[in-house]
């Protein structure tokens, strides 16, 4: 990737969207990408749609990342000016005190920081026990709750983690926020870029997806299949980087900077068999560096490989580090090797791979 790419990807992880408030992230998709389609889409819930015709309408081969990142929502505020708020999405409460955050409002962007009791006020007992979402408060410096209305916060106003993006290691490793998933995102777009910049001949028709609301209940995802019909469909996010302190190989098996992780299983789905050895096969021919994985998460693969009939479905990922926090590690080698993998599959899915992905 050169640094154009790489500057785009920068301030698209920095963009500001939680679940249910993707705007920005998406258009700056919208901008950058539509160039490349035949056709631009949307469902109702606001996924972004992608569509390049290759030589054949049949099969619609959908690729998609989500475009929400793990983020909050005020849902009170307290007379002396501070405000509770709700996860959008998973989060540990301890990874959260003395972390920045952005409150988007009609006024504007105001930044506060996530805090509670101070320690020194803490009993020994009340330092053992775990924090809960409950015992913590965003500060934004006011002093009472006339000060928080002259400001434009209301209940409802959406907040995400503020940290920006970073090259570590000469460019051997990323360091961000939302990388869950707009890496994804950033995936399938480049994909469709790779294939129109390149003239690639492919045997179908491809869509690139942003979905929506993937945090929260894999809800864009459902949508965006009602609108495109997939025949095949693969999910791209990330994946549990196991190379970190506490965490056993049985646990998460991928590791950073190995190579795109293709997923064999996870509590939302069970990949097609066959569409799977098909990945595998294609990667080793192509000489694209993967790793086998297994994780005990989701993706949108769970709601689309269900649509109507049932969708062959598998999930590549990106093994990342500290992933639903507020700074991940990733290493662009893995991103590369993604995109690589995505375009030779969407080289190679013609009527018949795909008819064999299902027949009895």
């Amino acid at each position: 990737m050169d640094e154009e790419t790489i500057s785009f990807f920068s301030r698209f992880s920095e963009a500001f969207g939680p679940s249910g408030f993707e705007m920005e992230p998406l258009r700056m998709l919208k901008d950058r990408y539509s160039s490349f389609a035949d056709e631009v889409l949307t469902d109702r819930l606001g996924s972004l749609i992608m569509k390049k015709t290759g030589t054949s309408n049949r099969p619609r081969i959908m690729a998609a990342g989500h475009s929400d990142e793990v983020g909050f929502i005020i849902v009170s505020i307290e007379d002396n000016g501070f405000l509770k708020f709700e996860p959008l999405g998973g989060w540990v409460p301890t990874t959260l005190p003395a972390h920045r955050v952005i409150i988007r409002t009609k006024k504007g962007d105001y930044v506060g920081v996530i805090t509670s009791k101070p320690p020194h006020l803490m009993t020994p007992e009340e330092r053992k026990k775990p924090l809960e979402i409950k015992d913590l408060y965003i500060d934004v410096g006011a002093k009472n709750k006339d000060q928080i209305k002259e400001m434009g916060i209301r209940i409802g106003d959406p907040v995400a983690p503020l940290a920006p993006f970073e090259v570590l290691r000469g460019g051997k490793a990323w360091l961000g926020k939302a990388f869950d998933d707009r890496v994804g995102a950033f995936i399938v777009m480049e994909a469709l870029k790779r294939l129109r910049e390149g003239g690639i001949q492919h045997p179908n028709t491809y869509y690139a997806v942003a979905t929506v609301q993937e945090e929260v209940g894999l809800r864009g995802a459902e949508t965006a299949a009602d609108v495109v019909d997939p025949d095949v469909f693969i999910a791209v996010d990330v994946d549990i980087a196991g190379d970190s302190p506490g965490v056993s190989p049985s646990e998460a098996p991928a590791k950073m900077g190995e190579g795109v992780s293709i997923l064999t299983w996870d509590r939302s789905m069970i990949p097609n068999s066959r569409l799977k050895e098909f990945v595998i096969e294609v990667a080793e021919e192509e000489n694209i560096p993967y790793q086998l994985s297994a994780v005990r998460g989701g993706t949108d693969a769970g709601r689309v490989h269900l649509h109507k009939y049932g969708v062959p479905s598998i999930v590549l990922g990106v093994p990342t580090r500290h992933i639903h926090s507020h700074s991940s590690i990733m290493s662009p080698d893995d991103v590369e090797s993604a995109i690589k993998l995505l375009v030779a599959l969407i080289r190679r899915m013609d009527e018949e791979a795909v008819r064999r992905f299902t027949e009895i």
